[in-house]
């Protein structure tokens, strides 16, 4: 009789792992393709689009990404010379400011998305429920509440 295997030795669960590691990886790759033809680097789309959902605070858009506040501060400095982004007054304390985008900021954000075809191709080929199933399975393994949406 077999010992029974562990997640880690799991052969199945070592081939999921794999295949989310290509899907990431091929999910940067055209990220970084895309914000390159917009004249973006990656860090700079990932910013831009993090703000086209709203205006935050420096700091919260260096937590949300995971970096350092000052590089922070260099993309929103690069992405306000383009006038993708300006800075604003905080309007719940005047003394913070804020990176939100402009009009046109907004046009590229959304063109970069749209641009994105690497996960919206396969994910076509799936019915509704699966998509559904699929999504509530990411969010139950990031320890994100699945929710009824």
């Amino acid at each position: 009789m077999t010992a029974p295997s562990s997640p880690r030795t799991d052969l199945l669960t070592l081939e999921v792992v794999e295949l989310i590691g290509e899907i990431v990886a091929r999910y940067h790759q055209e990220y970084e393709e895309a914000a390159s033809r917009h004249g973006l680097t990656g860090a700079q789309a990932r910013v831009l689009g993090l703000l086209s959902l709203g205006p935050l605070p420096m700091r919260q858009v260096a937590q949300r990404l995971k970096c350092e506040p000052s590089n922070v501060t260099g993309i929103v400095d690069r992405l306000e010379a383009r006038v993708l982004v300006e800075r604003q007054p905080s309007p719940g304390d005047r003394r913070v400011k804020v990176a939100a985008v402009t009009a046109e900021g907004r046009r590229t954000a959304r063109a970069l998305r749209e641009s994105l075809d690497f996960a919206r191709e396969p994910l076509s080929g799936l019915s509704q429920d699966e998509r559904v199933a699929f999504r509530d399975m990411l969010r139950r393994m990031l320890g994100v509440d699945v929710g009824t949406d």
